[in-house]
């Protein structure tokens, strides 16, 4: 066999075993394969949580529209948080504010006298109102009439509540304040405020609602 025959067949010769290119790929193949299968033995360990879909605040009651359903590894730690695998606590509330993605810890539902809050139905400007739906989390702003100031004229606003749920809105405008029009909201308000908010609307302060960065809204 000729010089040049014998370096053609060593090009064409089949990889051996033994060959280091040959053993490192099947390495690789192997390795695909376990982080693959870990993978998806990992999937199979997630659970179905509740996460707050928007802003909730204290006196909120959860419904279908305020959480959503995520997939979460949280091992041990599952225990203490809102499982997507039962119904919704409807008959309680929120003792403290969640944040927006953040899974619903089991400590942060109790009911209403646990939370000290009150319903309070207060008339508010329309504008304001239109974005609100039961849920909403809002900051309820005053302006104060000016005293002795000729008609029309206020000082403020001045924030009076801060991130408080609302319950309901009526169009028909019956609520504290109210003269038959406009737009009234249901609002779960800590029970120490109620005198301060009740105060200021009988004393015919300007009352502006507002929501929260996140909350949940008609546009939203």
């Amino acid at each position: 066999m000729s010089e040049r025959s014998a370096a053609r067949a060593a090009r064409i010769q089949k990889p051996s075993w033994r060959d280091s290119r040959l053993a490192i790929g099947l390495l690789l193949v192997l390795a695909s394969i376990a982080l693959g299968s870990y993978l998806v033995a990992r999937a199979d360990e997630r659970v179905p949580m509740y996460a707050a879909a928007g802003v909730l605040a204290p006196g909120q009651v959860l419904d279908e529209s305020s959480v959503v359903r995520v997939d979460v590894l949280l091992g041990d730690g599952v225990a203490g948080y809102l499982s997507a695998t039962e119904p919704l606590p409807s008959e309680h509330v929120l003792l403290r504010e969640v944040r927006a993605g953040e899974l619903v810890p089991l400590a942060s539902i109790g009911t209403i006298e646990e939370a000290d809050l009150s319903q309070v139905t207060i008339a508010v400007d329309p504008t304001s109102a239109a974005p609100l739906v039961p849920g909403t989390v809002v900051d309820v702003f005053v302006n104060h009439r000016v005293i002795d100031g000729s008609p029309g004229e206020y000082e403020g606003p001045q924030r009076l509540l801060e991130a408080v749920s609302v319950v309901a809105v009526d169009t028909t405008g019956r609520g504290l304040g109210s003269s038959g029009r406009g737009t009234a909201v249901r609002l779960m308000v800590p029970t120490p405020q109620v005198p301060e908010l009740i105060s200021a609307v009988d004393l015919e302060a300007k009352v502006t609602v507002v929501p929260v960065p996140g909350a949940l809204t008609r546009a939203g």
